[in-house]
């Protein structure tokens, strides 16, 4: 019979005989008949006791290719909600507001990660003046986490989503409602009138959408950040940043 290339035969053997769930090669498997799919796994199986190193090449093809298949299936999800990610008019924005690059963070003020990254992204829009940083809470840390988000929030109708943001990032404390009023009211917040519209239904309307967002391009944990076509999981440093929005600018002519 006609055989496959040696990296499809590996990996189809692989999804036939280890049964791995390749999303490129159900289709290939079944074009062959069961003798044909006996056959390819026998000539696999002889070739591994003759070169085991064909098993490791063969997964980290394997490993590559679903990588890629994440990759592009990312890169369709932002495409498809570009205007809820990066403009929406609801979303607080730090830096410029006018800027040409626009990062995204999905955040939770109760995330260690998060707070380490705090810094960086402070550096980076003090230094890169073009940069508009859109945020998205993420309260998804337990209840403590989603009784901050409400609070911010519900502080950005007080003009003052900024400040308490940058003190909740700072924060060493749980954000019990305690610890949240003694912050509010240290900015200045009328915390009455705050703790009366955190319970708006259109706060609870926004964190879901940010949860739908995130559920659609396959957010695992905070922080995560969208730059271009970009996502970038976890914390990184302030050269790293500087790198991404660098080539960012390029891709966008300027």
């Amino acid at each position: 019979m006609p055989r496959p290339a040696r990296p499809a035969l590996l990996l189809l053997a692989l999804v036939l005989g280890l049964g791995l769930a390749l999303p490129a090669f159900p289709a290939l498997a079944e074009g062959f008949t069961a003798a044909q799919r006996a056959e390819i796994v026998g000539i696999v199986r002889e070739a591994l006791k003759r070169d085991p190193s064909i098993l490791r090449e063969a997964l980290l093809a394997a490993d590559q290719a679903e990588g890629q298949a994440r990759e592009s299936a990312t890169r369709a999800a932002i495409a498809q909600h570009a205007r809820a990610l990066f403009h929406s008019p609801e979303d607080p924005v730090r830096g410029n507001p006018e800027g040409k690059i626009t990062l995204v963070e999905f955040f939770d003020v109760r995330c260690g990660y998060c707070k380490q990254l705090q810094p960086a992204l402070d550096q980076l829009l003090r230094r890169q003046r073009d940069v508009r940083l859109v945020l998205k809470d993420l309260p998804i840390l337990g209840p403590n986490s989603m009784l901050a988000s409400r609070a911010l929030l519900a502080a950005q109708a007080q003009g003052k989503y900024a400040e308490l943001y940058t003190a909740l990032l700072g924060l060493r404390d749980e954000p019990t409602e305690p610890v949240l009023k003694r912050e509010a009211e240290r900015l200045g917040l009328d915390w009455a009138r705050l703790r009366r519209e955190m319970d708006d239904p259109a706060i609870a309307r926004r964190l879901q959408t940010n949860r739908d967002l995130a559920e659609a391009l396959r957010i695992q944990g905070t922080p995560a950040m969208l730059i271009g076509e970009t996502l970038i999981p976890g914390a990184v440093d302030l050269a790293t940043l500087e790198r991404l929005v660098a080539e960012q600018r390029a891709k966008q002519g300027g």
